[in-house]
């Protein structure tokens, strides 16, 4: 099959749905598919080679953002625009991620999920234009729904499946403006009658967005995350003391400040008493003023020298990283669709301790390399679920033996993979059998 997977990219910091994206199409390669990956708005940064080079950039971020602010843009020719989409200016508009109103977020987003009604129109007409000439694909496949505006003309104008992933956008969705979320939610389940599938990445966001956008349940599949496993094959031996780890964004919406109180709690109580804390992950400057707080938390308990942060580590040094450690924890205080992390630390043979919500249940079920703890918000809870796991070192090495053993068996990328490409085989037989 020829693949066009679109995905929007952070420019300036990692990103687990960037990660996934292209881990997916450099399998999808691998399987023999003609797969590529299309960066939006901004470029994807990523800890690892990129799936394609030679994609152009769509929807360039500050045109997408003038085009919206006003009509003029909509009008101004296309040499104009690429200076717009120019590598410089957009590194400096990754920079600023984050720093957007949510009044403007929120009207972004309506214009891009009324696609050709949107005020991106001509951005829409160029994306187009390019799957029509130089793309030609079967499949094209939306990163996630929030894209679901380019579904219709995508489908009218090049007759390909149009299959758009689930993967986290309801915290986003509705952290907007309570009308604009309102509306939002609306488009959502306007627009979904032109998508032939759904790809949802655990059982319990397929279920939660079904239920939630007004999705047809019969086009939800699930295929869950998997993860290149190159990097994982040896595991090393863990000396000296337990080193209880995080590696997601450091930011208190990833429960970061849970963790660091349980982490507290745990050495005064002295059941762990030379229990070390290593947390790493993406940090974008407005983070910076949190994880200043967690330091100064941790000092006011003399803990200060126990605990070290490790900002936007590359692959290399997430997986020494992760290798190091005796555990895991991302308490993360909404819903999380999947984790990535917990593969990632399961493949490095490190057992997970994860709130009992959200996909966390379903993935320590499917690979038995965790343990889970509720409620997810409490650091007493937690730290009890890591004393205990931690209190029995051949019991932690059997359930971090048992996670490695799952996820290379079933959660590698060529399994992700596999069960992404039956999803779009069956799309495509759907939209051939549907009228233009």
């Amino acid at each position: 099959m020829r693949i066009i997977q679109l995905t929007p990219g952070t420019g300036s910091f990692y990103c687990g749905t960037c990660v996934r994206d292209n881990a997916l199409v450099k399998a999808l390669r691998r399987l023999g598919h003609d797969a590529l990956m299309a960066p939006m708005y901004l470029p994807p940064t990523l800890d690892e080679a990129p799936a394609t080079t030679d994609a152009p950039l769509l929807f360039g971020g500050v045109n997408v953002y003038l085009q919206q602010k006003s009509s003029l843009f909509r009008k101004t020719p296309r040499w104009l625009d690429r200076v717009f989409d120019a590598p410089g200016l957009l590194k400096a508009a990754g920079a600023r991620a984050g720093m957007t109103r949510a009044s403007e977020l929120g009207e972004i987003t309506l214009s891009m999920l009324r696609g050709e009604e949107g005020n991106q129109l001509k951005e829409l007409d160029r994306l187009v234009e390019w799957l029509e000439i130089d793309g030609k694909p079967e499949v094209v496949c939306l990163s996630n729904i929030l894209l679901l505006g380019l579904a219709r003309e995508i489908r009218r104008r090049t007759g390909a499946a149009v299959v758009c992933t689930l993967q986290g956008e309801d915290g986003y969705l509705d952290s907007l403006p309570e009308a604009d979320a309102r509306a939002a939610w609306k488009l959502l389940s306007e627009r979904a009658k032109d998508v032939d599938a759904f790809v949802a990445i655990s059982r319990y966001y397929g279920e939660l967005m079904t239920h939630r956008a007004g999705l047809p349940a019969d086009r939800v599949h699930v295929a869950h995350c998997g993860i290149d496993l190159e990097g994982y094959e040896t595991t090393e031996e863990r000396a000296g003391p337990p080193v209880l780890g995080y590696m997601a964004r450091l930011a208190p919406v990833k429960g970061l400040d849970t963790l660091v109180e349980a982490f507290i709690r745990i050495r005064k109580s002295g059941r762990l008493p030379n229990l070390k804390l290593k947390a790493a992950g993406t940090q974008t400057a407005s983070d910076v003023p949190f994880l200043d707080r967690m330091r100064a938390r941790l000092r006011e308990e003399g803990l200060e020298s126990e605990a070290e942060f490790f900002p936007n580590v590359d692959r290399d040094q997430k997986l020494r990283f992760l290798k190091s450690l005796s555990a895991l924890s991302v308490p993360t205080v909404y819903g999380e669709s999947f984790g990535l992390y917990t593969l990632e630390s399961m493949a490095a043979g490190t057992p997970v301790v994860q709130p009992r919500h959200a996909a966390f249940p379903e993935i320590v079920e499917a690979t038995g390399g965790g343990v889970l703890y509720e409620p997810g918000d409490d650091p007493a809870a937690l730290a009890a679920a890591v004393t205990g796991l931690l209190s029995d070192p051949g019991r932690a090495r059997e359930i971090g033996s048992r996670g490695r053993d799952a996820v290379f068996a079933d959660f590698s990328a060529e399994a992700m993979a596999r069960r992404t490409a039956e999803i779009f085989e069956r799309a495509v037989e759907r939209r051939a059998a549907v009228p233009s």
